[in-house]
C-alpha cells in the first residue's frame, strides 16, 4: 500500500475552486480556494475505516517499514512478554522451570562468558567422533549426536500415523546433510555454483574451527561434500515431500535389525528411547545406501563429516568465529540477511527452539487468567455447536455428509492455552556458565519429549506449536482446535471489551478454522481419521459454486492503495469464504448466548471482527501480495464479509444498495 494513511486514501475528497467577478475591478481574478471538504467514511460506506480509524491514524505509514498490522502488534507484544518473563526468571526465579529458563537465558546473554567459553561446549561430542577406529562405531556416533538434536545423515522425528490418527510413529526422512535442498549437489547452472563455492568455503572454516589442520582443510572439506553428494543422489526431490501421504511408509520395527545390520537402525531406536513395533519409512533406497556406506566409506572420512555436522549445528551457540562463519552463510547466502539478529533475539530463538515447551509453561501461567481461559473455550464451543446447527438445516449436503460432518463435529476437540498433557521437566541443572552446554542440554531434552510422543494414545501429547506463539488453527489429523495462550489478547480477546466483541473477533476466527472440518480441506478425512473424500460430485459443485460467487465479489473490489489493481479473487476466496464461514457462526453463537440483542450488541460484534485486520503497507508490500498472497488485504477482510450480512444493514442503518449493504440478490450466504 502506499505511504497515505488508509482512512486518508479511502476518503471521497471534495475540492471546489471558484472564480467570481469583483465589481470594483476592470479584471477578474481567482478567489482564494475553499478549505477541502473530505468526507470522512461511515458504517455504511467503508467499515474497515469506519471502525479502525483510531488505529489508522495512530499507527501511519512509516518509512523503510514494509508493513505493520494489529496482529503484527500481537506477536510483537507476545515476543516482549517472553522476554520480561526470562528477565524475571534470570533475576527471581520462582521454581525449578525458571530456574533453569533463567540461567538458560543468562548464560545467552553473557557474551563476555560465551566468548571464554569458545568451543568447549562441543569438546566432548568431537572426542568420542573423533575415538572412531571401525566401522561397527560409526552408526552409535549418529544414534548419539541424534539424541542430543543433531541429526545426521538422515532425520528421524515423531508424526501422526496416518492409518491411526490416535498415535505417532517414528519417521526415518531425509535429511542431516548441510543444504536445504538435494538438488544443490547436482545441479551445473552459475548460480549453483557459486552457492557450492560458497558452502565449500564454509564447510574449511568450521572443519578448522574443530581442529582440522589447515594443510588438510581443502581435503576434508571435499571429503564432506562428497559424502554429502552420496546421500542427497538418494533424497527425493522437496516436492516429492509436500504429500503426507507420499511419505507414509509403515515397516516393522523386527525388520530394521536385519534389514540394515550395518547401519545398526534397531540400536539407534533403543538409544532414542523407542520401543514402537513400527516405524515409517518411505525411502528404503536412501537407507540401503547409507547401510552401504557405513562399510564402503573411510571412518576418517565419517569423522570429518560427523565433526562439520556437529560444528555446524551448534556454530550459532558458540564464540564469535563460530557465529560469524555461520551467518557468513546461512545468513546471507540462503537467508539473504544483512545482518545478524541482535542478541538477545537470536538467545530467545535458540531457548524456544530447545526448551520451547517449558518457556510455554510458564507463559501460560504468568499470561493467560483462568476465567480468559474458560470464557475461550466456552465460546470456542458455542461456535462448534452452532456449525453443527448449521450443518443440520445445509441444503447442499446429502443425508450421509451432513451425517459424517455432525460425527466429525461431535468428535472435536477444544484445546484452549496450552496442550492437556503436561511433559517431563525433569532435566540436567544448566547454570550460567556455559550457553552452548546448556543449549545441548535442552536439546536433548526436547529430544528426549519427542521421542515419547511416538506410540498409542499419544497423538494429543503435544502441539507443533508453542504456547508462547500466537496461532488459532484446526489440527486437521486430529480433529481438535488449537488455541495458544499468545493468542488470547487484543485485538483477538480483549477480556475488557464487551462479549459481543470477543465473539466478533474471536469468535468469528475459531469459526473460521472450524468451517476446515467440514469443507473441501475437512472432507478428505472422516470422523474416524480415516484418509478418504466423504463429499459427492454434487455436493462438491455446490460448494465450488458458492466459493466462485465470493471470489467473484472479491475480484470486483480494488487493492487498497493501488489505484489500478483490483483482489485476485480466485487466489483469495479460499480465506474469504473461511472468514465469512467465522462471521456467520460467531454471529449465531452470540445470538443463541444472548437472544434478542439490541443492535447496540451487533455493532461491538462487528466492531471486533473488524479490528483484527487494520494494517499499513508500502506500495512495494502491496505490489508483492496482490500479486501472489492467498491472504486478502485488511480491508477486503473485513468489508466482505459483514456486506453479506442482512444484519449488518439492521444494525447500522444501511440502505440497501451501500457499499456496505448490497442488494439482497447480490449478497453470498454460506448457510441459509
Amino acid at each position: 500500500m502506499t505511504a497515505r494513511p488508509i482512512a486518508a486514501a479511502l476518503a471521497l475528497a471534495l475540492l471546489a475552486l471558484s472564480t467570481t467577478p469583483d465589481a470594483g475591478a476592470a479584471t477578474k481574478k481567482k478567489a482564494a480556494p475553499k478549505t477541502a471538504k473530505v468526507t470522512a467514511p461511515t458504517a455504511c460506506t467503508d467499515f474497515y475505516a469506519f471502525a479502525n480509524a483510531a488505529w489508522l491514524a495512530a499507527n501511519p505509514p512509516t518509512p523503510g517499514i514494509a508493513s505493520v498490522s494489529a496482529l503484527d502488534q500481537l506477536r510483537q507484544r507476545a515476543h516482549q512478554q517472553q522476554i520480561d518473563l526470562l528477565n524475571g526468571a534470570m533475576s527471581a526465579p520462582q521454581g525449578d522451570v525458571q530456574k533453569l529458563l533463567g540461567d538458560f537465558w543468562a548464560s545467552g546473554l553473557d557474551e563476555a562468558a560465551v566468548e571464554r567459553d569458545g568451543a568447549n561446549p562441543i569438546a566432548p561430542l568431537l572426542t568420542r567422533i573423533n575415538a572412531i577406529k571401525r566401522a561397527k562405531d560409526i552408526p552409535p556416533a549418529i544414534a548419539a549426536l541424534h539424541q542430543v538434536g543433531i541429526p545426521v545423515a538422515f532425520n528421524f522425528s515423531a508424526d501422526v500415523d496416518l492409518a491411526d490418527t490416535n498415535r505417532h510413529v517414528g519417521y526415518f526422512t531425509e535429511g542431516g546433510i548441510g543444504l536445504p535442498d538435494p538438488a544443490f549437489y547436482s545441479r551445473t547452472d552459475a548460480e549453483t555454483r557459486e552457492v557450492m563455492d560458497r558452502y565449500r568455503a564454509y564447510v574449511q572454516k568450521i572443519l578448522a574451527l574443530t581442529g582440522t589442520p589447515q594443510a588438510e582443510l581443502a581435503t576434508q572439506a571435499q571429503q564432506v561434500i562428497d559424502l554429502e553428494t552420496r546421500i542427497a543422489q538418494s533424497d527425493r526431490p522437496l516436492v516429492a515431500l509436500r504429500d503426507p501421504r507420499a511419505n507414509y511408509a509403515v515397516t516393522p520395527t523386527a525388520n530394521l535389525a536385519k534389514t540394515y545390520k550395518r547401519l545398526q537402525l534397531a540400536d539407534f531406536l533403543k538409544a532414542q528411547g523407542v520401543a514402537d513395533d513400527q516405524v515409517s519409512m518411505p525411502n528404503p533406497a536412501l537407507f540401503a545406501a547409507l547401510d552401504n556406506y557405513v562399510a564402503a566409506i573411510s571412518p576418517e572420512q565419517w569423522k570429518t563429516f560427523l565433526r562439520w555436522r556437529v560444528g555446524d549445528a551448534m556454530a550459532p551457540y558458540l564464540s564469535k568465529s563460530w557465529r560469524d562463519a555461520s551467518f557468513d552463510f546461512r545468513g546471507k547466502v540462503l537467508g539473504a540477511q544483512l545482518s545478524p539478529q541482535p542478541r538477545p533475539e537470536a538467545v530467545l530463538d535458540a531457548i524456544n527452539l530447545a526448551a520451547g515447551p517449558m518457556l510455554g509453561r510458564e507463559y501460560v501461567a504468568r499470561y493467560l487468567p483462568a476465567a480468559s481461559r474458560a470464557q475461550a473455550e466456552q465460546i470456542a464451543t458455542q461456535v462448534r455447536d452452532a456449525l453443527s446447527s448449521m450443518v443440520d438445516r445445509d441444503p447442499r449436503l446429502g443425508d450421509a455428509a451432513r451425517a459424517e460432518a455432525k460425527a466429525k463435529l461431535a468428535a472435536l476437540k477444544i484445546e484452549v492455552g496450552a496442550p492437556k498433557r503436561d511433559l517431563d521437566f525433569t532435566v540436567q541443572p544448566m547454570g550460567r556458565g556455559s550457553f552452548g552446554s546448556n543449549m545441548l542440554i535442552a536439546s536433548t531434552w526436547r529430544h528426549r519429549e519427542e521421542m515419547r510422543r511416538i506410540g498409542r494414545g499419544n497423538a494429543d501429547r503435544r502441539w507443533d506449536v508453542l504456547p508462547q506463539q500466537p496461532a488459532l488453527a484446526y489440527d486437521v489429523p486430529q480433529n481438535r482446535l488449537i488455541v495458544t495462550a499468545a493468542m488470547l489478547q487484543s485485538p483477538v480477546f480483549d477480556a475488557s471489551q464487551p462479549a459481543a466483541a470477543l465473539y466478533g473477533a474471536y469468535g468469528a476466527l475459531v469459526g473460521h478454522e472450524l468451517s476446515h472440518a467440514i469443507d473441501a480441506r475437512g472432507r478428505m478425512i472422516d470422523s474416524h481419521g480415516v484418509a478418504r473424500d466423504w463429499w459427492t460430485p454434487v455436493e462438491t459443485a455446490a460448494w465450488t459454486s458458492l466459493d466462485n460467487r465470493i471470489a467473484v465479489q472479491a475480484g470486483a473490489m480494488p487493492y487498497p492503495q493501488l489505484e489500478t489493481v483490483r483482489v485476485n479473487g480466485a487466489l483469495v476466496q479460499d480465506v474469504l469464504v473461511a472468514d465469512q464461514a467465522g462471521v456467520e457462526l460467531a454471529q449465531a453463537a452470540l445470538q443463541a448466548a444472548q437472544p434478542g440483542a439490541a443492535k447496540e450488541t451487533l455493532q461491538a460484534f462487528y466492531t471486533g471482527w473488524a479490528h483484527l485486520w487494520p494494517e499499513q503497507l508500502s506500495v512495494d508490500a502491496a505490489t508483492a501480495r496482490a500479486a501472489s498472497s492467498t491472504y486478502p488485504p485488511g480491508r477486503v477482510r473485513t468489508n466482505l464479509p459483514l456486506a453479506n450480512q442482512p444484519a449488518f444493514g439492521t444494525a447500522y442503518t444501511c440502505k440497501a444498495g451501500t457499499p456496505m449493504q448490497p442488494k439482497p440478490e447480490q449478497q453470498v450466504r454460506l448457510w441459509p
